[in-house]
């Protein structure tokens, strides 16, 4: 889940999404919701059956995917669990035509802002009884986590993981410039940059004008206190104060020198990793990455700039197609390996992921670098479940941002502009969707 692929992802979501009409949300095959057809029973004791397996883990959370569904089909010997694992980008443009010609997954991973926008094109299948049957409830997840996965009263994904932005800092750099602890909030963050650029770190703080740069943005807009769209999907508040305020303080570290001008996407992560660059903001699935390389580095929540605690953060979530509902075998299969993997969510952590279940969590992360981010969770903030959200977004804020960072326009102006025409762009998904 990285920079311009999963900026291309969102993109081809709301294209896609524009071009649908007469939607109804949550219609499945035959205009009927498309449910369950049988009790889940725990175990599956049908016929041989092969099941289609998407997800988007390319990267180094791959082997441990993979590793699981090793583990999986071993001890399963009526159920194949077959892997296609693709590019985010590709995997979001692919599935649904792929279901709808019986030729794509029958279970797989998707973002949970992805959740409601194929739910509502009749990609996926509510969940509810799953979810009942092997004793998920909301006292085992984070409420923002489980609300998350339910669209139009109903549950469409079943939680594996949270992912968020992280502060990684180059502990060498740190020492050199006496700082002894990260920095929680704006205070300690500007007389850490200070006490860098002194020790000889010219620019400590590189601000990209693309990914990650648009997560930053939404942590800060939180932080402020604002969320940046309406659970209706009926208004994107990007021009509010505080996202004024936010793009404001990200232009600011250019303006007074911590950061260069113009960084590149991933300038700024391989800046750090080669040590010229002293904080830097990205995900906690850079861990693997970081941890393989010579870098001395620590890891901590991002810094308090505004009012309260906040970050982004995403989150995977298991889903069965109504392409596997057809057929009753795969169903009562799919189900069987989701609640398996979600039981063994444990062993997923190994990947740099925070597992979504409480009740595997803590040992799960301890002694692991994303422990500390883990610790945080009831800061982490989503998307609401709103169709085409993420593509809305990546068409008009992620641009935005982009031109406020460079100094190209005036964040203010370039943040209104960007709230009209996602406005204007939720309109349509509200009618193309039948919402």
């Amino acid at each position: 889940m990285r920079r311009t692929t999963w900026t291309a992802a969102l993109a081809a979501g709301v294209t896609s999404a524009l071009v649908l009409t007469g939607c109804g949300g949550g219609q499945g095959v035959g205009g009927s919701t498309a449910e369950s057809s049988g009790t889940f029973s725990g175990t599956y004791d049908g016929p041989n059956v092969e099941l289609a397996y998407w997800n988007g883990f390319t990267g180094g959370d791959g082997p441990f995917m993979q590793k699981l569904v090793d583990q999986f089909n071993s001890e399963h010997k009526n159920i194949s669990v077959k892997s296609n694992t693709i590019q985010w980008a590709d995997f979001y443009q692919r599935v649904p035509a792929a279901v709808q010609a019986g030729q794509g997954p029958d279970v797989g991973v998707m973002h949970l802002d992805q959740l409601a926008t194929h739910a509502a094109r009749n990609i996926i299948i509510p969940l509810d009884d799953l979810a009942k049957e092997i004793g998920l409830t909301a006292d085992d997840f984070t409420q923002n986590i489980w609300d998350a996965g339910i669209y139009k009263d109903k549950r469409y994904g079943i939680p594996l993981d949270v992912h968020s932005l992280a502060m990684y800092y180059n502990k060498d750099h740190f020492a050199k410039a006496g700082i002894t602890d990260p920095p929680t909030d704006e205070k300690s963050f500007m007389e850490a940059l200070d006490k860098l650029k002194k020790a000889g770190f010219a620019t400590p703080f590189w601000m990209p004008s693309l990914w990650p740069s648009h997560l930053m943005y939404l942590s800060l807009m939180w932080q402020g206190g604002q969320e940046p769209y309406g659970e209706d999907g009926k208004q994107a508040a990007y021009d509010s104060d505080a996202g004024v305020a936010a793009l404001e303080w990200q232009r600011s570290m250019v303006d007074k020198g911590y950061s260069p001008p113009n960084v590149a996407i991933d300038s700024q992560y391989a800046a750090f990793k080669n040590g010229k660059n002293s904080i830097t903001w990205d995900g906690i699935w850079q861990i693997n990455d970081l941890e393989s390389s010579k870098v001395n580095y620590g890891i901590a929540p991002i810094p308090q700039i505004f009012d309260k605690p906040a970050f982004w953060a995403n989150s995977h979530h298991f889903f069965i197609s109504t392409q596997a509902a057809k057929d009753e075998n795969k169903l009562q299969a799919s189900k069987v390996f989701i609640a398996w993997m979600s039981e063994h969510s444990a062993d997923w952590a190994g990947s740099g992921m925070i597992p979504a279940r409480k009740s595997v969590r803590a040992d799960a992360v301890k002694g692991k670098p994303q422990e500390v981010i883990a610790e945080q969770i009831e800061n982490m903030h989503f998307l609401p479940p709103v169709p085409g959200v993420g593509g809305v977004q990546a068409e008009t804020l992620e641009p935005a941002v982009a031109n406020g960072v460079l100094g190209k326009g005036a964040p203010a102006d370039e943040l209104k502009s960007a709230a009209s025409k996602a406005n204007q762009l939720m309109e349509r998904n509200r009618e193309s969707f039948g919402d």
